[in-house]
């Protein structure tokens, strides 16, 4: 996999398109044809609720340009429910999956739930078996505080694995890129409502300014949209593009 430092990535959090925003799209055979017409990423949020197959992601490495990337969230069952132990087959299942995908997989995506902790025990051995099996770059958003600590960034360095930038922030430094150096991925979910919230462009312009430093200190950036709830992720996503042109 390329090192190569690469301008930032703008995605929503899947692929749907607003009414209010398809004009502006290009043509395509499909609804996720159309949005990489103007965006070159998305994260792929559905498996985490349920596996797809392997000819699914194929299919949808095939619908985009040679350049756009996919990130994919893991399963809730390796995150919340098996708490990240004792899950070898589960992840070995859904990087059998995912790998459908071939060179367009940029980023696995890790959320924890907010409950879990930092137990070094059961997230060592599963980060270590995640790099044996995928040498790409993984970002995790942990939101229990224990996470936001030393310990925690030298657990996540060691295992060359991204913390999330998040807004709103969970916890003090939730806002700022953690772990890997080579990755920063930052994820809005909207503010101050989550999921709902539209973003103006106070917001994007300050966005846009954190995106040009990342540049410079990151190999690659990723900027998620998860405010899809109103359908603000694509119309903030478009916007943000046209500031980082001017």
């Amino acid at each position: 996999m390329s090192r190569a430092r690469t301008p930032p990535r703008i995605a929503s959090a899947g692929w749907a398109i607003p009414a209010a925003q398809r004009a502006r799209f290009g043509a395509g055979d499909s609804v996720l044809a159309r949005y990489a017409s103007l965006l070159d990423a998305v994260e792929i949020n559905s498996s985490f609720y349920r596996p797809h197959r392997r000819q699914t992601y194929a299919r949808w490495a095939a619908a985009v340009p040679a350049s756009f990337r996919f990130s994919v969230k893991l399963p809730r069952a390796i995150t919340h429910e098996a708490r990240l132990r004792r899950c070898g087959p589960l992840l070995d299942e859904f990087l059998e999956q995912c790998g459908g995908l071939g060179r367009k997989l940029g980023v696995l995506l890790l959320q924890l739930p907010p409950s879990l902790a930092l137990d070094a025990r059961s997230a060592a051995p599963f980060l270590a078996r995640l790099r044996d099996r995928w040498d790409g770059d993984v970002a995790c958003e942990p939101r229990h505080g224990s996470w936001f600590t030393p310990r925690a960034e030298a657990l996540l360095l060691r295992h060359r694995i991204a913390r999330v930038a998040a807004d709103p922030a969970a916890h003090a430094g939730g806002d700022l890129p953690g772990g890997d150096p080579a990755l920063a991925y930052r994820r809005w979910h909207g503010a101050p409502r989550m999921y709902y919230s539209d973003y103006g462009e106070a917001a994007l312009q300050a966005l846009a300014a954190a995106l040009r430093a990342d540049a410079a200190r990151h190999r690659r950036s990723w900027i998620v949209f998860d405010n899809t709830a109103h359908g603000h992720a694509v119309a903030n996503a478009l916007r943000l593009q046209a500031v980082l042109r001017d």
